[in-house]
C-alpha cells in the first residue's frame, strides 16, 4: 500500500483526534463541584453529564467507524467535529442541568470520532512493530493532553467561571476541524455497499468471532474502563473530601498523566530490545499490584491525595505497556473493515467502566451517603482484567448520610424495603447532629 501520510504526521493527528475525547473529560472534572452549587443541583445529577458523555462516546462509536468506511476518514471527522461544537456550544451557554445534560451528549457523540478514526488511520497505512510504535507514540502525545487539562480547568474555572471551560472546548473542536481539513489525507477508499444492514451485521460478526479481537479488546478495556469510572468519583472525593481545591486538583492530576507519560517513554525504549508483545506482562503486573494497593488503602486509610493517587499513577503507568501492542493486535486481522473494529474496539472499551459508575449511582439513590465511603474507589482486579462487578461490603453498605443524602432518599423510605398500603407517608429527615441549619420541613419540626 502506498502511505499517504508519514509515520511522524499520522502520529501527530491521531494523537490530537484521540486526545479530544479524554481532553472534553479532564477539563471538565473541576468544575463538576461547582457545577452543583451554580446549578443548585446534585452531585448525581451533574456526575449524569459525565455518563452521558460516556454513553453518547460509546455508542456511537459504533456510528462513525461504520460511517468512516463508507464515505471516508476525512469527511467522517468533519461532520462529527461539527457535532461536537455543536453540543460544545449548548453545553456552555446551558441555563438549566437539562441542556447542560443534552449538551455532554451532543459532545460525547462528536467527539467519538477521533478515538475510531485515529486507530483506522494507523491500520490503514501500518501494521507490525510499525503500528505498535506509532500507537506508542499517540501514547505519549496522549498523556500531555489530559496531564495538562485540569490545570487549565481549574484556572479557567477560578478565573472566568464554569461557562470558560466549554469556550475551551469550542476553540478545540475549531482546531481540529482546521488540522483534519489542511493535514489529514484520506487514508481509505470509500465503499458505500459496506454501509447496507447486511454488510455491517456480517463485518461485527466477523469481529465477534476473532478470538484474538476479542481477547486483546478485553484487555483493553478492563484496564482502561477503571480510570473512565474513577473519572466520575476522583473530583468528589479530592475536592469535596480530601479538601483540595479546583486549581490544586488539577494540578493534583499530573500525577496520574505524568505516571501514564513515563511509562509510554519507558515502553518506547524498552521496545529497542524488546517486543511490544513481551511487555504486555509487565504492564498488567503494575496494574494488579496498583489495583491491590489501592483496594487496602481505601478500606484501612482515611483518604488523602497521596493514599488515592499514587496507586492510580502506578496503574496508569502499566497501561502505557498494554495498550500499544494489544490495539495493534486486534486491529491487524482486519484492513478491510478498520473503521468497524475501530469502532467496536471503543464501544467494548469505553463500556469497561459503565457498571461501577451505574452501581455507584444506585447505591447512592438508595439513601447510602458517599461522605465517608470510599467503596467505588476500590478495584476489583477481576473487574478490571474480566469485567467481573465488585460487590459492595457489608460495613460500607450499613453507613448512612446526612443532609444532602436524605434529599436523594425517596420520600425518606429505603428503596430496599417498599412502604405497606397502610403506612403514612414519611419525610425525609437527617442525622440528629446535622438537625441545625436543614432546610428540610420535618428537620426544621424536629430541631425545634
Amino acid at each position: 500500500m502506498t502511505l499517504r501520510m508519514s509515520e511522524r504526521r499520522t502520529s501527530i493527528i491521531g494523537a490530537f483526534l484521540v486526545a479530544l475525547g479524554p481532553i472534553s473529560m479532564a477539563l471538565y472534572t473541576p468544575a463538576m463541584p461547582e457545577l452543583v452549587r451554580a446549578f443548585a443541583s446534585t452531585e448525581a445529577a451533574i456526575k449524569m453529564t459525565l455518563s452521558l458523555y460516556f454513553g453518547g462516546f460509546a455508542l456511537a462509536q459504533l456510528a462513525s467507524g461504520t460511517l468512516s468506511d463508507v464515505i471516508g476518514r476525512r469527511r467522517t471527522t468533519l461532520i462529527f467535529m461539527v457535532i461536537y461544537l455543536a453540543g460544545s456550544l449548548m453545553a456552555a451557554f446551558a441555563p438549566s442541568v437539562p441542556v447542560l445534560l443534552a449538551g455532554r451528549l451532543v459532545q460525547g457523540i462528536g467527539a467519538s470520532v477521533g478515538m475510531t478514526v485515529a486507530r483506522a488511520i494507523v491500520r490503514d497505512q501500518f501494521t507490525g512493530t510499525t503500528a505498535a510504535r506509532i500507537m506508542n507514540m499517540i501514547g505519549m502525545m496522549l498523556a500531555l493532553g489530559p496531564a495538562v487539562s485540569p490545570t487549565l480547568g481549574g484556572i479557567a474555572l477560578g478565573l472566568f467561571g464554569w461557562q470558560s471551560i466549554f469556550l475551551l472546548m469550542v476553540g478545540f473542536a475549531l482546531m481540529a476541524c482546521f488540522i483534519v481539513q489542511l493535514f489529514m489525507a484520506e487514508t481509505t477508499t470509500p465503499d458505500r455497499n459496506k454501509g447496507h444492514f447486511r454488510p455491517i451485521l456480517a463485518a461485527y460478526g466477523e469481529l465477534m468471532r476473532d478470538a484474538r479481537f476479542v481477547s486483546s479488546t478485553l484487555v483493553i478495556a478492563g484496564a482502561v474502563g477503571a480510570l473512565y469510572a474513577w473519572a466520575t468519583m476522583l473530583p468528589f472525593v479530592l475536592i469535596s473530601q480530601v479538601g483540595l481545591t479546583p486549581t490544586e486538583f488539577g494540578i493534583g492530576m499530573l500525577m496520574q498523566s505524568g505516571l501514564f507519560f513515563s511509562g509510554t517513554v519507558t515502553m518506547r525504549l524498552m521496545m529497542r530490545r524488546f517486543t511490544p508483545q513481551a511487555l504486555v506482562p509487565a504492564g498488567l503486573f503494575f496494574i494488579g499490584a496498583a489495583s491491590l494497593a489501592l483496594a487496602f488503602t481505601m478500606h484501612a486509610l482515611e483518604p488523602t491525595f497521596l493514599s488515592v493517587m499514587t496507586p492510580i499513577g502506578i496503574y496508569a503507568f502499566g497501561i502505557a505497556f498494554v495498550m500499544p501492542y494489544m490495539m495493534t493486535a486486534a486491529m491487524a486481522p482486519f484492513p478491510h473493515i478498520a473503521g468497524t473494529a475501530s469502532a467496536m474496539m471503543g464501544f467494548i472499551q469505553m463500556s469497561a467502566g459503565t457498571p461501577r459508575r451505574r452501581a455507584c449511582r444506585s447505591r447512592r439513590g438508595a439513601g447510602h451517603s458517599t461522605r465517608n465511603d470510599h467503596s467505588e474507589l476500590r478495584p476489583s482486579l477481576a473487574c478490571k482484567l474480566f469485567l467481573v462487578p465488585q460487590v459492595r461490603s457489608p460495613k460500607a453498605a450499613g453507613r448512612t448520610g446526612g443532609c444532602g443524602d436524605a434529599a436523594e432518599r425517596s420520600g425518606g423510605v429505603s428503596k430496599d424495603k417498599k412502604p405497606r398500603r397502610s403506612d403514612p407517608p414519611r419525610l425525609p429527615t437527617c442525622n440528629p447532629s446535622e438537625l441545625s441549619g436543614c432546610a428540610l420541613p420535618a428537620c426544621a419540626g424536629a430541631a425545634r
